[in-house]
């Protein structure tokens, strides 16, 4: 394992600090001031503390607020970051509920001004609760009386773009579409079916009135566990109980991939900033590295002992480089200074850069992604995913890696040889590019129906790579955020909703979908299972081991993480990155805030002997602001 720090002993410590190439990221303790009572959070039974965060663009420069639930109490403060620690006894609004337990929220960052934030919180009990913390005003609630799902809110987010849509996901399988606008109605939703495709339907809502929810996704079998949109808004993904990661076109509600975990349910799920790859996590220990554009699993890390509960990339660490004029070579310290050289220049452009690789460009761009993850084994690992993982069919010259090749002799014809962890990378910034269009690369992959090739035994899993690319299907969409077509759309008729568009841009042959494109089914049947588009029968998963949906260990590279450290006493449940920081939290109420290199103002004191994260807490005091359900 990559883990620093050797093992044993060490490896048990609650770590304060980690090297990576980039430098050392730091826990900020508190120096100025203590927090009051900071007792951890019993938290058997409760829900997982989850964090948001909003800018508000005050004039003071220090316009972030963070949001964070532990238990039944939210609390709402002004966050300093790398600055200086909170005052935890001046919280700008707290709440205690009755009855039932916040299990996510999320703020709407286009409407958040310094006097006024929209965040939606959900709960154990089905609901969903508009509040403005800045007002210390609850504004509306949507399922009050639990007519449209029982079960409790898994997920809730807006919709990119828009001020007045948002998405909730529940245990019992279903999304629900809703418009801050428009009631939820006095009685129980009656449902048209929309659309319905492999293992989802879609639903509008029958009444003669237009009312909440206007849409109705079922998506799978169990609980959906998250969803994200991506970059552009354009497409959403889902991860279920089920074990299968679902990739839709979210204005045409149409179902463009699907995954399987390696076994188990899957728990999280992100973007990459250009939203070419998604990662996944879950009961499986893994992470799940998945191609947008070929919809193929293409690597897997394993480095949790337990299940992953947050996966997130790194959008301030994406490197981008021209592989002709970097040839890498020397000593670490020289391609350190290297990168150094380049600075926030070249991360200030690294979305132009990314779009280069649609290009046909004779010089290829070379990218590094980082992303990290947190799990119940209370570490925090950081991986990366470079070249030689992306495009293995590329010479490893124009890559650098930093460990042993996993088979020592010369790779049979066809195959190509990995090395067991990625190359490191450098401080970048990545604003978030829109989803990319058609990779010029990707049509030289390896013949069609070649079986993949092991690069050998040994150091469990093998390293090597996935060349059954037969046939694949390149599903590219260009770039824009989510407008307010939509908003005004399903106002005048929700039934056309499978018509609009939220972007413009050109039409995919959607008729044209691929086989791979179709999932396998449910692992467990019921009574509306449809047979298999491709086996003609229903999914198990031992026929969906070994196939496009779930390749077996040994047939797609296996990532090392880059650092994998022990950061908490309790399962971990929040990983966010911030432009000079990076943020964690775990099921005792504390939120953690890391440095980045460089980005550490003054001496922090480390040596009181508490290890705990320890920039927010959980104040232990009573709530000034009463909310009951």
């Amino acid at each position: 394992m990559a883990a620093e720090g050797g093992g044993g002993k060490e490896m048990n410590e609650i770590k304060t600090q980690f090297t990576t190439r980039e430098g050392v990221y730091k826990l900020l303790a508190h120096s100025e001031y203590s927090r009051p009572n900071r007792v951890p959070f019993n938290s058997q039974g409760s829900n997982p503390v989850k964090v948001s965060f909003v800018n508000v663009n005050d004039q003071s420069g220090n316009g972030d607020r963070i949001c964070f639930n532990v238990g039944r109490e939210l609390y709402f403060y002004i966050y300093k970051g790398v600055r200086k620690a909170a005052d935890l006894s001046k919280p700008i609004d707290k709440r205690i509920y009755k009855g039932t337990q916040p299990t996510c929220h999320d703020f709407n960052h286009l409407t958040a001004t310094a006097e006024s934030v929209s965040l939606l919180v959900g709960f154990s009990a089905g609901q969903v609760q508009l509040i403005d913390p800045i007002k210390k005003e609850t504004s509306k609630l949507f399922n009050e009386e639990r007519l449209i799902d029982k079960s409790r809110v898994t997920c809730v987010k807006w919709v990119p773009g828009s001020e007045s849509l948002f998405l909730v996901s529940h245990a019992s399988g279903s999304m629900y579409l809703y418009n801050v606008e428009h009631t939820c109605g006095t009685t129980a939703p009656h449902y048209q079916l929309l659309k319905q495709g492999e293992n989802y339907s879609v639903h509008t809502c029958k009444s003669k009135s237009t009312r909440n929810p206007l849409l109705k996704w079922t998506v799978g079998e169990g609980a959906l566990n998250e969803f994200a949109f991506s970059p552009d808004g354009k497409f959403l993904a889902c991860v279920s109980q089920d074990g299968f990661l679902r990739v839709f076109n979210f204005d045409a509600v149409e179902l463009h991939g699907t995954m399987k975990s390696y076994f188990g349910g899957l728990l999280c799920v992100c973007w990459s900033p250009d939203g070419k790859y998604i990662v996944a996590g879950g009961e499986d220990d893994l992470v799940t590295v998945w191609s947008f554009l070929d919809c193929r699993v293409i690597a897997r890390g394993h480095g949790h002992k337990s299940w992953v509960s947050v996966v997130a990339f790194d959008h301030y660490t994406t490197s981008v480089e021209e592989s002709d004029p970097m040839e890498f070579s020397g000593s670490d310290e020289d391609f350190q200074d290297q990168m150094i050289h380049f600075g926030r220049d070249r991360a200030n452009s690294t979305q132009s850069r990314l779009s280069k690789r649609n290009s046909t460009d004779s010089r290829p761009v070379s990218v590094t992604y980082r992303f990290g993850s947190v799990g119940q084994d209370t570490q925090l690992c950081l991986w990366d995913l470079t070249e030689d993982i992306l495009f293995p069919h590329l010479p490893l010259s124009r890559t650098r890696t930093h460990t042993n090749v996993m088979n020592a002799t010369g790779p049979p014809a066809g195959a190509t040889v990995v090395a067991n962890t990625p190359s490191n990378t450098t401080n970048g910034n990545n604003s978030g590019a829109s989803t990319p269009g058609l990779n010029s690369l990707s049509t030289t992959l390896p013949r069609s129906n070649s079986l993949p090739h092991s690069a050998g035994g040994g150091g469990g899993g093998g390293g090597g790579t996935t060349t059954a690319t037969a046939n694949s299907t390149n599903k590219a969409g260009t770039g824009g955020l989510t407008s307010g077509i939509m908003d005004s759309a399903i106002a005048t008729g929700v039934s056309k909703f499978a018509t609009l568009s939220l972007h413009d841009r050109k039409e995919r042959p959607h008729e044209k979908d691929h086989k791979r494109n179709h999932s396998m089914g449910h692992i467990s049947s019921k009574s509306s299972d449809k047979l298999n588009l491709l086996t003609k029968s229903k999914a198990d998963p031992a026929k969906t081991l070994g196939t496009l949906l779930c390749p077996r260990m040994e047939d797609v590279p296996l990532l090392e993480p880059l650092i994998c450290k022990k950061i908490a006493h309790e399962r971990l449940t929040v990983l966010i990155f911030l432009e000079d920081c990076l943020v964690t939290a775990c099921q005792e109420g504390f939120i953690c805030t890391w440095a980045r290199p460089g980005k550490v103002c003054k001496p922090l004191g480390l040596g009181n002997g508490d290890n705990r994260c320890e920039a927010y807490c959980h104040p232990k005091t009573k709530p000034a602001l009463p909310v009951e359900q």
